[in-house]
């Protein structure tokens, strides 16, 4: 005799196996060489163990990478700051995207504070590269399905990418620290030390409800400043320089004797990313400024033990935050504005 299944039945069945199909990937938090400290506070924040990753060289110098867990349908973050080696780390971070990826991960999302060759972002003379745009290229080819970074030097790059981009912004954090650490905020003036970061600084003003001025640069060449011209007036006030990262600081510290030229009291600089290369902590040293303020996108210990001017704001909180939204596919945009506690 044929038997017959209710539809009541087939709809029990398929909720007692449930658990199995519909089972959410585990979190798996992967630090590259350039930032182990930063991915260790950000997965001290999720509560979570950092995964085993053994990264080395052969004698040739080639990279060679070794996941030493398990990844199958698992959610991946790898941690990689633009930052120290940039080459290397770079490529360190493809291999590691392409193991995980090649070993059956769910989805695999760089974590990448400070985002590499984002200088290069346009073609501003003949025969020059866009390398931003080859970078975005090559993290899509080496598998990856997520980027989340940090003050992108141009918002646009986002837009290099076929993938999703989570482009944070250090500001509620850089508005957090002004708030608690200069007396005289109310009053003070936010400064661009040049006419790209006038968006940046005019965002930060009116959160502060205070005014900004503006800097107007012209380069002879690259890293060399020729002549400056301020734009405002800063007399009798606390300065706040704002920009998004410093390399060599020619340019901070030309700007921070300009604005102590035009009658300012004092000159704080914050800054997203602290590069700090070449000749950068000597001028810093000697500069006119009171504070120079930085995030850990960057490994910073080594800078603030050269020059005590240096201090330094943890963002490991909003990337933490950032990595747990995307992991439970909650809106991030709620970071633009706030600093989770």
């Amino acid at each position: 005799m044929k038997s017959t299944v209710t539809l009541e039945e087939v709809v029990n069945k398929l909720d007692h196996f449930s658990p199995l199909t519909t089972r959410m990937p585990n979190i798996k938090v992967f630090s590259g060489s350039s930032h182990p400290d930063l991915a260790q506070k950000i997965v001290d924040r999720l509560g979570i163990d950092l995964g085993k990753v053994v990264t080395k060289k052969f004698s040739n110098m080639e990279t060679c990478v070794e996941i030493g867990e398990s990844v199958r349908g698992e959610d991946v973050y790898i941690v990689q700051s633009g930052s120290g080696e940039i080459n290397d780390n770079l490529m360190e971070l493809l291999i590691m995207i392409n193991a995980c990826k090649i070993a059956s991960a769910s989805r695999v999302t760089a974590v990448i504070p400070c985002f590499p060759y984002a200088r290069q972002d346009k073609k501003d003379k003949s025969r020059a590269p866009i390398t931003a745009k080859l970078v975005a290229n090559i993290l899509s080819v080496s598998g990856a399905d997520h980027i989340i970074t940090m003050d992108l030097h141009a918002s646009q790059i986002q837009g290099f990418f076929d993938i999703p981009v989570d482009n944070l912004f250090a500001e509620p954090a850089v508005l957090k620290w002004i708030k608690e650490n200069i007396p005289d905020w109310k009053t003070s003036i936010v400064v661009s030390p040049d006419a790209g970061g006038a968006k940046r600084v005019t965002s930060i003003a009116d959160r502060l409800n205070v005014e900004f001025a503006l800097i107007h640069k012209e380069r002879k060449k690259a890293n060399e400043v020729a002549s400056m011209v301020l734009v405002g007036d800063v007399k009798d006030r606390t300065a706040i320089l704002v920009d998004d990262m410093a390399d060599t600081c020619g340019t901070i510290c030309h700007a921070a004797e300009k604005l102590i030229e035009a009658g300012a009291v004092k000159v704080y600089a914050i800054l997203t990313h602290g590069i700090f290369s070449g000749p950068a902590i000597s001028r810093i040293n000697n500069a006119s400024l009171e504070a120079v303020v930085v995030t850990n996108t960057i490994p910073q210990e080594r800078h603030m033990q050269d020059c005590p001017k240096i201090q330094c704001i943890d963002v490991s909180m909003m990337l933490a935050e950032a990595v747990r939204r995307t992991h439970n596919g909650e809106s991030v945009s709620y970071l633009f504005s706030n600093v989770p506690y």
